[in-house]
């Protein structure tokens, strides 16, 4: 399903179609933009097509990260100790904490 060849509906005609056939249309795979004076407001579009954004949202956000670090990654590591150190701890203090369960 593509948001491009959504159908955009006035609000209006929306509700008059009703949410029962808004639903199976995007049931079907047939995606509505909702329009409130000619602006987009909101979309209806299936469950499936939400996860499959959601999936899409969430692998962009992992290139993003890895096009950074790559970018600005220069060489130098930090040791577990070194970022618990640079907190003000030590693996000892850390250990005796109580375990928030």
């Amino acid at each position: 399903m593509s948001l491009a060849a959504a159908e955009p509906l006035p609000i209006a005609e929306a509700s008059r179609r009703g949410v029962s056939k808004l639903v199976a249309d995007a049931e079907n795979g047939h995606a509505t933009i909702l329009r409130r004076h000619a602006e987009p407001v909101a979309a209806v579009i299936s469950f499936h097509e939400l996860q499959r954004l959601q999936g899409l949202e969430r692998d962009l956000v992992d290139v993003a990260l890895v096009l950074a670090r790559a970018a600005t990654d220069s060489g130098r590591r930090t040791s577990l100790d070194e970022a618990i150190e640079s907190l003000g701890f030590t693996r000892d203090q850390l250990a005796s904490m109580d375990d928030p369960a």
